[in-house]
């Protein structure tokens, strides 16, 4: 299996801003774009070893899990750390533009469009996502030979908490169904309910498709490419950044995410906890008085 990886990664340290990459230290930064590349490499790339100390010698692991990545990083207007990254440089791929930075999703969409047709999974990042979930691919080809590659699957996007007693918070809440209502119809088909591994699982329409990150397969991927809004740049979800990492496949896909039973069944995290925090001073959280 071929997979493409674009992040959209920007960095300006006398930015200000209520994202990460408009803050004065760069150094959360340099550790959620290094900690992506590392997950990606670790989980999907072919540098696995089990270790026979018997006979003193390191045998390949994973070899059936094992897939061929490529990783392309775009970034505009030289606002960037790739060079302070500690890791080496042939681990992922360039791509300068001259975007206005909260656009750089676009940007992504452009190059997953001109590398049609040479991969099987297509797909998009946040630089501050990381993935932890060696099967996670695996899930997403069985849900769409359950589903359909109409319907699309999307991670749960989590952080680490430092809520009292809470160790992991999921941080795109539901919206009010005006906000996405324009753009989907969450009462068609509104439940999806499959078997894995004895296991069941639920997954729901959403109205809060927005996981910073989406995972498309050739056949979705060239579906999408044909629908006449593609790369319109349309901003008006939420935001710019909101908009080119989820209004699109929002408008071409019925988008449904892991029922909160079993929410980690398909997850991946948001670097930091400064969302968690956020959530922890708006909710009250069940079990408290």
């Amino acid at each position: 299996m071929r997979i493409l990886f674009t992040l959209a990664h920007f960095f300006n340290p006398d930015g200000i801003g209520k994202y990460g990459a408009q803050r004065d230290d760069s150094t959360p930064r340099i550790q959620a774009l290094t900690q992506n590349l590392t997950a990606l490499h670790q989980l999907f790339g072919n540098s696995q070893y089990a270790t026979d100390y018997a006979n003193r010698v390191a045998i390949s692991a994973n070899q059936s899990l094992q897939t061929d990545i490529e990783i392309v990083i775009c970034t505009t207007q030289g606002y960037h750390i790739l060079d302070r990254l500690p890791l080496p440089s042939h681990l992922w791929t360039h791509h300068p533009t001259n975007a206005e930075p909260l656009l750089l999703g676009f940007e992504c969409q452009a190059l997953l469009r001109e590398r049609l047709g040479g991969y099987d999974y297509y797909c998009f990042l946040e630089d501050d996502l990381i993935l932890q979930d060696p099967w996670f691919f695996i899930k997403l080809n069985w849900f769409t030979q359950q589903a359909g590659d109409r319907n699309l699957l999307q991670p749960n996007r989590y952080e680490q908490s430092t809520h009292p007693g809470i160790g992991k918070t999921y941080i795109d809440g539901e919206l009010h169904p005006k906000i996405t209502a324009s753009y989907q119809n969450v009462r068609e088909h509104p439940q999806l309910t499959g078997m894995i591994m004895g296991q069941s699982v639920t997954f729901k329409r959403t109205c809060n498709p927005h996981s910073g990150c989406y995972f498309l397969n050739a056949r979705q991927m060239e579906y999408w490419v044909q629908q006449p809004y593609f790369l319109d740049r349309d901003t008006r979800f939420v935001g710019p950044l909101e908009s080119a990492a989820t209004l699109g496949i929002m408008r071409t896909f019925k988008v449904y995410k892991p029922a909160p039973p079993m929410a980690n069944f398909l997850e991946v995290q948001h670097f930091g906890r400064v969302w968690s925090d956020k959530i922890g001073q708006l909710v009250r959280w069940e079990g408290e008085g």
